[in-house]
């Protein structure tokens, strides 16, 4: 039976991307200074203006003006006639400190635990259809984008701007990719490059690099769809963190919790346990457990032990999605403290992984994509089967 799926990518000067971009790499400028910083930073922009709000609790100080600006600047937005300039855009602060009520849940017991920074439900996913254990359109979705930006960056296509998005449809034959059937593309560019101009350089230069390789089908493939994208970024959409939550994850291949990740520390579960679901999840898979594997964990907040995880295997596997469930909280430790010790998440990492997805991301030494669990996983489900009642 054939089916598709279809999911998207933006480049780093999408206005939500920018948002995310901003709202991380104020969090790592704090936690270089402050590893035990809260932060939950937002931002907004639109035509010539950066909102910045949110809560920040720490000892040290960080100019945010000037990060906002380097980050807008380096994406590409550095001349006023592109509508959005780092330079001369105008910038609101709007920052207090954390809520005491919420810090009391979240402060370290005298054991040392700390509580969730919030309730929330968290998913994680794997599944074997790439080398780095993600889904198929999601990955190439984001190689097209990365290659859109790159080719600009790099002057390859000199009329090229910073705004640009992807979409990316594989056919699958009972649940296998065979095919990438349709691929979209949307790209900023300067007045006055005809539409036939853009479409044979991005096919040359972006689609072909990424996807002939890899299937020898050719897909349909539409370029500026609308004609004409000239006007872009904050100056045509307004832009705001946490909107690119899918494009962040697993493209919609898998189901989502509803929490942003950017802009946040590693108190919010919404980001750390996250991460540690994809890590258990993806373990899963590269032992050869299961081919798709989908880990549900939540919160209360100011309570460290999670409430429930269920992992789902989607009959992949040849042992229980229970006892997976089992396995993985033996190897697994999902408590917050846990998690920020296990994965390292007091150091300033996460401005990286703000743009073009935040799993999958072997690229940039992740630490929630490593494999070294996969022997734990095993020992688990074989210590388990040989104590199971005859």
């Amino acid at each position: 039976m054939k089916t598709y799926f279809t999911s998207e990518s933006v480049t780093e000067g999408h206005p939500d991307k920018i948002c995310d971009q901003i709202a991380d790499a104020i969090l790592d400028a704090i936690l270089a200074k402050d590893p035990n910083a809260r932060v939950a930073c937002e931002v907004a922009v639109t035509t010539g203006l950066v909102h910045i709000f949110g809560e920040i609790t720490t000892s040290c100080y960080v100019e945010i003006d000037k990060i906002a600006r380097r980050v807008i600047a380096e994406i590409g937005y550095d001349n006023p006639s592109y509508g959005f300039d780092g330079n001369s855009c105008g910038l609101i602060l709007s920052l207090g400190s954390q809520s005491k009520d919420i810090a009391a849940g979240v402060d370290p017991k005298e054991n040392g635990e700390l509580g969730a920074g919030d309730q929330g439900l968290i998913f994680g996913y794997a599944c074997d259809e790439t080398k780095e254990y993600m889904p198929l359109p999601i990955s190439i979705a984001h190689k097209l984008a990365k290659r859109l930006a790159q080719v600009r960056k790099e002057g390859i296509i000199k009329y090229l701007r910073p705004d640009g998005k992807t979409q990316v449809t594989v056919e699958y034959e009972d649940g296998k990719p065979c095919c990438v059937s349709d691929v979209v593309l949307s790209a900023q560019h300067e007045p006055g490059i005809s539409q036939d101009q853009i479409k044979k350089d991005l096919i040359e230069h972006v689609v072909d690099r990424i996807i002939s390789n890899e299937f020898s089908v050719s897909p349909v493939v539409l370029i500026n769809p609308s004609g004409r994208f000239v006007l872009g970024g904050p100056a045509s959409d307004s832009g705001l963190t946490g909107r690119k939550i899918i494009v962040d994850t697993y493209g919609g291949f898998s189901r989502h919790g509803g929490g942003a990740f950017s802009g946040k520390d590693a108190t919010k579960v919404d980001r750390s346990a996250a991460y540690m679901a994809r890590y258990a999840a993806k373990n899963i898979v590269a032992a050869e457990i299961a081919k798709r594997c989908e880990i549900q964990v939540s919160y209360a907040i100011g309570i460290s032990n999670p409430i429930s995880l269920r992992v789902e295997s989607f009959g992949t596997s040849e042992f229980s999605d229970e006892a997976l469930a089992e396995a993985v909280l033996k190897v697994f430790d999902f408590r917050p403290a846990s998690i920020i010790e296990i994965l390292g998440l007091r150091r300033p990492i996460f401005a990286r992984f703000a743009s073009y997805g935040a799993m999958g991301r072997e690229d940039l030494n992740a630490p929630w994509e490593a494999l070294d669990k996969t022997f734990e996983l095993k020992q688990a489900l074989t210590e388990a089967r040989l104590c199971a009642p005859k």
